[in-house]
C-alpha cells in the first residue's frame, strides 16, 4: 500500500460505513484525551474522531508518506485541523514514551504487517493504565471462495485495482483465533470480538 496508485486507490474507496462502525465503538469504549491513530493510512479516522468526540485530540503515524500526502489534505479540509497531527513513523517500533496517550487505535491495518507481534505490543505499550484500546482489522475467511464472496458482497461500484486490493487484504489477514493466540501470547488484556462478516477488533474498555 506504499505506491502513490495504491493509496490514491484506498483512500478514494468507500470506507464510510466501517468507519462509522469504528468511531461508535472508540467512543463506547470510552476513548478521549489524547489519542494515537497507529497505521492512519489515508486520515480518514482522526477527522471523524475529532468530530464525534469533543475533547479528544490525536496523532496518526504511518509509514507510508503516499498515504500520509492523503491524511494532510484531509486534515486541512477539517474544521478540527489544529487537533490533529501526522507523523512519519513505524507501527512496530513506535517513538513515544510508555503511557503516553490515553487511548490508542488502530483501523485495517494489522494484516499489512507479516509478523503483528511488535505493532501490537508498542500500540499496548504506549497506551496509559486504564486507557482504551481498538485494534480492527479484516479477518481471513475459511476458503478462497467464502473471500470471493466476500469481495462481491462489500465493493459495488469499485473498480478492479480496489477490488483485488480488498481480496488480498482478506488473504493476509488473520483468523479471530490466530488473533486470540496473539494477544494471549502478548499478555494483552483485551477481548477479542468477531464485529461484522469480515472484522474483529481487539479491545480494552477505558475505566
Amino acid at each position: 500500500m506504499d505506491t502513490a496508485e495504491d493509496a490514491d486507490s484506498y483512500d478514494a474507496m468507500d470506507h464510510s460505513g466501517p468507519n462509522a462502525a469504528f468511531i461508535e465503538r472508540l467512543a463506547a469504549l470510552g476513548a478521549r484525551g489524547r489519542m494515537l491513530d497507529v497505521g492512519t493510512g489515508p486520515g480518514h479516522i482522526p477527522v471523524l474522531v475529532c468530530g464525534a468526540i469533543a475533547d479528544a485530540t490525536v496523532v496518526g503515524v504511518d509509514l507510508s508518506k503516499n498515504m500520509l500526502r492523503h491524511a494532510e489534505k484531509h486534515r486541512a479540509a477539517s474544521p478540527h485541523r489544529d487537533r490533529i497531527l501526522y507523523r512519519f513513523a513505524d507501527a512496530k517500533g513506535l517513538d513515544f514514551p510508555d503511557a503516553s496517550f490515553d487511548a490508542v487505535f488502530s483501523n485495517t491495518i494489522l494484516h499489512h504487517i507479516p509478523d503483528p507481534r511488535p505493532f501490537l505490543a508498542q500500540a499496548y505499550r504506549v497506551l496509559r493504565p486504564g486507557g482504551a484500546f481498538l485494534v480492527r482489522d479484516l479477518f481471513r475467511p475459511d476458503t478462497p471462495e467464502r473471500a470471493l464472496e466476500l469481495v462481491r458482497l462489500h465493493t459495488e461500484g469499485a473498480d478492479p485495482v480496489q477490488k483485488e486490493l480488498f481480496r488480498a487484504s482478506l488473504h493476509a489477514a488473520l483468523t479471530p483465533d490466530e488473533l486470540r493466540a496473539l494477544v494471549a501470547e502478548l499478555r494483552i488484556p483485551a477481548e477479542v470480538v468477531v464485529d461484522t462478516d469480515r472484522h474483529v477488533s481487539v479491545q480494552i474498555r477505558a475505566h
